[in-house]
């Protein structure tokens, strides 16, 4: 089995808007294959692998979720400037000269992201943030019908251009998608720590579709899986940069300093006993944490936990600098204790203690 690093490189570097994440399963089924006794995938695409510890027994359910944030092509000016549609949360300043991958039937078209330039707009305009709606992608067409014949179309996705790299602090890595491949990478590597161990209960590890733009697959793969317990694996914001510490809401989590156990975000109020078991478990294997509140974002947890009767869950998260964007910063040493937090945590999971969970 691959270590975190390539596995993380492979998977950021593979395309997956919301609805398009069809590299990113191929990936994750051959991951979770050799790791679990059987694979499923729900109707929307989710998927997840089931690693049996005691037959019958509690079900835990841990995901990250496949997508990332990208767009769409919408339509196709006379001139064959390319107009498109955010797919997930994108912050206009972030995007202006980024160059991005269209994927087309025919193949990748390179383009950059434009604007009108500030040498040509009046004074009250230049120092403002330029709209979203008055950028597109340059791809080096003539024409609309130049366009269409490098293969693109309404409906191709869109996804930002960012190699994996090691950076000089090699625990350090730069890459786009890290939210959520960081997600689907510690999923893996909980079914890695699992492997030779035993544990009282069926865990169902894996990544969901379409978190992005309202955390779908989570709805659809936790009603197929009917989970006991549920783990959101999501990235965090590090609070560790200048001038967040300025902020009216500020992070506290820091790069390096271990996994985030979140507290509250948009979604989601944490199940209170699942949350200590999770604080104790860390304190006693000796497992550095941080918390995490999020005001402004919700996971994939915020849907999960109210399927059927409800699912007590928690999100377990990384910190990571400048998510939804074209790079991101995220530490190698949080997402692997992300990970050896969880499995310890899995080993805890009996019956008795998950009905103690839900009583």
């Amino acid at each position: 089995m691959k270590d975190l690093t390539t596995i993380l490189k492979e998977l950021t570097e593979a395309s997956g808007v919301p609805g398009q994440e069809q590299e990113i399963r191929e990936l994750m089924q051959a991951y979770l294959k050799p790791l679990t006794d059987e694979v499923y995938t729900d109707n929307l695409g989710s998927i997840v692998g089931r690693k049996v510890g005691l037959a019958g027994g509690p079900k835990v359910m841990m995901m990250g979720h496949m997508d990332e944030i990208g767009f769409i092509v919408t339509h196709i000016t006379k001139d064959g400037f390319i107009k498109f549609q955010t797919l997930g949360g994108w912050w206009s300043q972030v995007m202006l000269a980024q160059r991005v991958k269209i994927k087309t039937r025919k193949g990748d078209i390179i383009g950059v992201i434009g604007s009108k330039p500030p040498h040509v707009l009046p004074p009250e305009e230049r120092n403002k943030v330029v709209d979203i709606k008055h950028m597109f992608i340059d791809v080096s067409a003539t024409s609309d019908e130049h366009a269409k014949e490098m293969g693109i179309r309404p409906g191709d996705p869109i996804v930002p251009i960012c190699p994996f790299t090691v950076m000089a602090n090699e625990k350090m890595y730069m890459a786009k998608a890290l939210d959520n491949r960081a997600g689907c990478a510690v999923a893996i590597e909980v079914l890695k720590n699992l492997q030779g161990i035993d544990h009282p209960n069926v865990v169902y590890s894996g990544a969901t579709v379409q978190e992005e733009v309202g955390l779908r697959g989570a709805q659809t793969s936790t009603y197929m899986i009917e989970p006991d317990v549920f783990f959101a694996l999501d990235v965090g914001i590090a609070g560790d940069t200048p001038g967040i510490a300025d902020s009216a809401n500020m992070p506290n989590a820091k790069c390096g300093k271990g996994p985030t156990i979140v507290i509250y975000d948009g979604s989601m109020v944490p199940h209170t006993k699942l949350r200590d078991l999770v604080i104790d478990t860390a304190e006693e294997e000796g497992i550095p944490y941080q918390y995490d509140a999020i005001s402004g974002g919700g996971t994939d947890a915020g849907r999960a936990h109210l399927v059927h009767q409800g699912v007590p869950s928690l999100v377990i998260g990384f910190p990571t600098r400048y998510i939804h964007s074209h790079a991101s910063i995220i530490h190698h040493d949080d997402l692997h204790h992300a990970a050896k937090l969880l499995a310890a945590v899995v080993k805890k999971l009996d019956q008795k203690t998950v009905e103690w969970l839900k009583s």
